[in-house]
């Protein structure tokens, strides 16, 4: 379980608190500005609150040795930058680096994690020459290379056509049933409706909401947080966001 009990970070966020559980699919969504990215970031343990605490089974995860929390921890940020011109193997191969596996062993891991992206034939392409959705799953490749057992991943369907959003969002329900935490920061209200298990509704830097996709984004939250007259249609699963 990865919690935040009660973290401030400043201008940013004000006494979050919510707990996530390994399993499933946690959605976090909000306006713009309501601190997504922030609260991701601090659960990943790159932002230290300057109250409260986020925990790892109990562990705060300030005090994890940075090898551990890499390897336990995948952190996908909304913009990867990459210095260098790397290929796409080379690339996915950087998740293995927390390991102590064998060549073969980090080989095998990378081209799965290649096949499952859809990678496999630009493996050898250098960055520079993608599209931004290629790019995009080329940096989710270094984490799931890592094999984590939380993934934290910002907006990581944002640039993606619709066949890719729909694999990848399989890909995410995959990972949850394997047992792994997955945690979204997601814009597309339908998207967190139809695929995340748990939502967490952030607005102006508070909690407004959380809990199943029904109760986090009913038409009342939306109305209030969105300032939108919204209706939902369809059934589960397959729902869709009439505005």
């Amino acid at each position: 379980m990865l919690e935040s009990l009660g973290i401030t970070i400043p201008h940013r966020l004000h006494d979050v608190t919510a707990q996530l559980q390994a399993g499933r699919v946690t959605a976090i969504c909000g306006p713009n500005g309501a601190g997504k990215s922030t609260l991701l970031a601090a659960l990943a343990g790159l932002i230290t609150p300057t109250s409260g605490t986020v925990t790892l089974q109990g562990q705060p995860v300030a005090q994890l040795l940075p090898e551990d929390r890499a390897r336990r921890i995948g952190y996908l940020p909304q913009s990867g930058e990459v210095a260098w011109n790397l290929s796409v193997r080379t690339l996915a191969g950087l998740g293995r680096l927390p390991h102590r596996t064998s060549t073969a062993e980090n080989a095998q891991v990378v081209g799965q994690v290649l096949a499952t992206l859809d990678l496999t034939p630009l493996a050898d392409r250098p960055l520079a020459t993608l599209s931004g959705g290629e790019r995009a799953r080329a940096l989710l490749a270094r984490v799931l290379a890592t094999q984590p057992h939380w993934i934290l991943a910002d907006e990581p369907l944002a640039a993606l056509d619709l066949s890719h959003q729909r694999n990848l969002a399989h890909r995410f329900r995959a990972l949850a049933e394997e047992g792994r935490g997955v945690v979204l920061v997601v814009h597309d209200l339908a998207l967190a409706m139809n695929h995340a298990d748990h939502v967490i509704v952030l607005d102006q830097g508070r909690v407004a909401a959380q809990g199943k996709p029904e109760t986090a984004l009913s038409e009342d939250v939306i109305a209030k947080v969105w300032n939108l007259e919204s209706c939902w249609l369809g059934e589960p699963g397959h729902m869709a966001l009439a505005l």
